[in-house]
């Protein structure tokens, strides 16, 4: 394995969303992640071609039944040679299987056991049911985002999942591993989403407590209220991003809309922000988006296309960057962020459920006459 995580064994649980992409980030950086599906999902009938889901790429899979006591024995088996556990069932849920964290941790004092949900391990709606939209909502920051006129549009699940989620989950499992180093002893990481949403806010709430940021859409530097931080429609119907926050970047963007040495509103003075939105939007429709990045990109208006998810990879400069690369036939995101020593890889592609149950097994210390034995109780797939 190669990365900065090299020799780290993690046992994930396998889930949806958050989880999987935590599990992702840290076997993208070098981390032995051991997935554990459900051996219902082991036998179920495999799609044909390849597995596309991303999330999953990188880890081997074994099919444990989590409802049985043998197969609950063979996760503790595994939690007896981790490093850490990852698991985002509701609260309760590990602890009626018989994996909580009391037991993981009694089985291996060392092993860093992290928690994923939305509402946290406590508080009024700990037990309760929702998905991204709902953690971002009671954050703040669905509230914060959108146009006045129309409800707060769903941000993808990028917000809650992945940045307040998985990746705040992944961060908190190697600063344990961190701190681990140095007392010797495990943790619970408990990563909430709505916490994490919270956390990604910072400089919001940071804004309104100074009176600068107002509580409502598209009335801020950074919400779509200034006519230098926002997006504008091109002739051809494509659109471009514009971001000339500091003075320097707004004066090369007034040159190269033609509007340098007219009499114009100041930069900062909101009552002028509509107005200029307007005469943008005028300007930003006359030409295509193709000849906008002739006269812009490179420059420092703070430019960019708005590309579509087929357009992105094709770029210069992410293809420059080999920001996008190709496993097994599929093109994907590449490992992030990068280290000069111990670049991060992606060992195999996403693999199907129980596909490698008794070989990983094997390499983590089971012998072939348990397996056996596991496989014909019914407690592996």
């Amino acid at each position: 394995m190669a990365g900065p995580l090299s020799g780290i064994r993690i046992v994930e649980l396998a889930g949806i969303g958050p989880g999987p992409f935590c599990g992702m980030m840290l076997s993208d950086l070098g981390a032995e992640v051991l997935r554990v599906d459900r051996a219902e999902s082991a036998k179920l009938p495999r799609r044909p071609g390849p597995n596309l889901d991303f999330l999953a790429r990188g880890r081997r899979s074994v099919g444990v039944d989590l409802k049985s006591q043998a197969g609950v024995e063979v996760v503790l088996r595994l939690v007896e040679k981790a490093d850490a556990l990852i698991e985002g069932f509701r609260p309760g849920v590990m602890e009626r299987l018989g994996l909580g964290p009391d037991v993981c941790l009694a089985r291996n004092p060392r092993l860093v056991y992290g928690r994923m949900t939305g509402w946290g391990q406590d508080g009024p709606l700990a037990k309760a049911a929702g998905h991204d939209l709902n953690y971002i909502a009671l954050s703040g920051a669905l509230h914060a985002i959108g146009r006045p006129d129309s409800p707060p549009p769903p941000p993808l699940n990028l917000v809650g999942d992945f940045g307040g989620g998985g990746l705040l989950l992944a961060y908190g499992i190697a600063c344990a591993l961190v701190e681990r180093s140095r007392s010797g002893k495990g943790q619970v990481v408990d990563a909430a989403m709505v916490d994490g949403a919270s956390a990604l806010m910072a400089i919001i709430y940071g804004a309104h407590a100074s009176g600068w940021w107002r509580d409502e859409r598209q009335a801020n530097m950074l919400d779509g209220g200034a006519h230098f931080y926002d997006c504008y429609e091109t002739k051809d119907g494509k659109y471009v991003s514009i971001g000339s926050i500091e003075p320097q970047f707004y004066a090369k963007l007034l040159e190269l809309t033609g509007l340098a040495g007219e009499a114009l509103p100041q930069q900062m003075d909101r009552a002028g922000w509509q107005p200029m939105k307007k005469r943008f939007a005028e300007i930003f429709r006359s030409k295509t988006r193709d000849e906008w990045c002739r006269i812009m990109e490179g420059t420092d208006v703070c430019f960019a296309p708005v590309l579509s998810l087929a357009e992105a990879p094709e770029h210069p400069h992410i293809k420059a960057r080999r920001t996008f690369v190709e496993v097994a036939g599929a093109r994907q995101p590449a490992p992030a962020p990068r280290f000069s020593r111990t670049p991060g890889a992606i060992e195999r592609p996403p693999a199907n459920a129980g596909e490698h149950t008794e070989p990983a097994l094997a390499d983590w210390g089971f012998a072939a006459e348990e397996i056996a034995k596991l496989r014909e109780a019914g407690a592996i797939a």
